[in-house]
């Protein structure tokens, strides 16, 4: 069956690429419209020309199989290959070519179909650019994540030598022959003191995670202000001024009042490092469309640019070894991400730095329901009977020396199926499950599940010093969670219990 010219003509015109026809001495004598497109040119300018004068120097050199198949003219496809032509504009554009030999009435022919392969070359370098960011991206996470454990290596280190030192002294002297209450005291003080500031460390940790369990509550942002205002005062000192602009009738938010407490002592006190010589310091309240704006102003030294890109990478910092742990405006980014809000700074040098957080406005549907179980006075025990389940066998004698002191029945074990097999072998109620978040084995989630599952008047109080498996994505806790948060001091145990126990 013969195909008509029409037909024949058709075909040509509807390929997607450009195709040549040429002629036994190798001048075109056949394109079609995608063929124009291609090189810049117009039909006429074309039809007659040698492909030579169409591709660049280095594209002659073909390789030697596909030159004597073209030289030896056999009917048949000969293969494609990857080079490079010229457009009329002097454009040199990467293309795949493909050559076939066909038998003509007309005589022996070359059909040329040309493929133009720019998109697939920018796409592969995109590609290559993507993974070259993704590298650099990899490289300055490393980076950021040995500069964090560095930090609090070292920080965790100087507490911990306090620590162990004193800790050795009091043992020391407790064992003299005639032992120093009040120096023993002294030196158990300095213990205490070192463990306070490993939980603020810890704390501060955990805000710039967004790890941090949140108790947000419906705030009047000027309040909380005022509430720290006279501590701002203090740790500012007598020389700089501190002035605060609070506009009146600003929505409410919702944060963790804490939280929120946090970040302006951390903003005052980095403004105030930075006004060594004294200076103002400004705080203003207002509103910004559905957000609540607070910034915070200083007339101190500023920040260069490289600096101010670094400021919220944890551990960094521009002052001397022990002057800071870096951690001040880390823990402020993930105070307020965590917040669902924004922070950023404005800063020139010589001038004083800005530091604008926004916070989402507070909606007519949010409730303030939530309140910190630590809140309450400690109380002490009734004889009820406390399920106690810590892994660590130092917490866990220390929260039943605790809790046995103050008037309460407790139960020890050291994790999930052990806590199981002790309630299935006591014949008495069990008032109160206090158990860890996270345990070898089973979590304290499932834990008090299956407990609650055969004893529905037990109690739950969770204790953790990283208690994600029982909190939102927002660090928020599950409705109807009680958790205590470690460390914790006698007087938080009791009175979480006694508040879980009462609820």
């Amino acid at each position: 069956m013969e195909w008509s010219e029409e037909l024949a003509g058709g075909l040509l015109q509807a390929a997607p690429d450009a195709i040549l026809v040429m002629a036994s001495d190798g001048r075109i004598v056949l394109v079609n419209d995608r063929a124009e497109e291609l090189y810049g040119r117009r039909r006429d300018e074309l039809l007659g020309t040698r492909i030579e004068s169409l591709i660049t120097d280095d594209a002659r050199m073909m390789p030697e199989s596909r030159r004597r198949r073209l030289d030896e003219g056999r009917p048949g496809p000969i293969g494609a290959v990857t080079t490079t032509i010229r457009r009329r504009d002097g454009d040199e554009i990467p293309v795949e070519s493909s050559v076939a030999i066909v038998d003509t009435p007309q005589g022996r022919l070359a059909v040329c179909v040309i493929r133009d392969l720019s998109e697939r070359a920018r796409a592969e370098q995109e590609k290559a650019r993507l993974r070259a960011e993704a590298h650099v991206h990899r490289s300055q996470r490393l980076e950021s994540l040995g500069q964090l454990a560095g930090g609090i290596a070292h920080d965790f280190n100087n507490m911990l030598g306090v620590i162990v030192n004193y800790a050795n002294f009091v043992i020391e002297e407790a064992e003299s022959p005639a032992p120093d209450l009040k120096a023993i005291a002294a030196d158990a003080r300095q213990v205490v003191r070192a463990g306070d500031r490993g939980t603020d460390l810890t704390h501060q940790l955990l805000a710039f995670a967004r790890r941090e369990v949140v108790r947000p509550q419906v705030l009047d942002l000027n309040a909380v202000i005022s509430s720290v205002e006279e501590l701002l005062r203090r740790s500012l000192g007598e020389h700089i001024s501190l002035l605060v602009r609070a506009a009146p009738g600003s929505p409410a938010v919702v944060c963790d009042p804490g939280q929120i407490e946090q970040l302006l002592v951390c903003l005052a006190v980095n403004a105030r490092d930075a006004m060594p010589g004294g200076g103002d310091l400004v705080i203003d309240t207002s509103r910004h469309g559905d957000q609540v704006r607070l910034r915070v102003s200083d007339s101190g030294q500023g920040m260069s640019a490289d600096v101010m890109e670094r400021a919220f990478e944890p551990f960094f910092t521009t002052k001397g070894s022990g002057e800071g742990s870096g951690l001040g405006l880390a823990t402020v980014y993930g105070i307020v991400t965590q917040a669902g809000g924004e922070v950023s700074l404005a800063s020139s040098v010589g001038l004083g730095t800005t530091a604008t957080v926004l916070l989402p406005a507070a909606t007519p549907s949010d409730k303030s329901d939530l309140s910190p179980v630590s809140d309450r006075s400690p109380a002490r025990g009734r004889g009820e009977t406390l399920l106690v389940v810590e892994d660590e066998e130092a917490l866990r004698d220390v929260a039943g020396r605790i809790l046995s002191g103050a008037g309460y029945r407790v139960l020890c074990a050291p994790c999930g199926p052990a806590a199981l097999d002790i309630a299935a072998g006591h014949d008495g109620p069990i008032d109160l499950l206090l158990s860890d978040v996270v345990m070898p084995g089973m979590l304290g989630k499932e834990l008090a599940e299956r407990l609650t599952g055969v004893r529905p008047a037990t109690r739950v109080l969770y204790m953790s010093g990283y208690a994600q498996p029982v909190l939102h994505s927002q660090g928020t806790l599950d409705p109807g969670v009680a958790l205590l948060e470690k460390p914790f001091t006698a007087d938080d145990l009791l009175a979480a219990v006694r508040g879980r126990l009462d609820d």
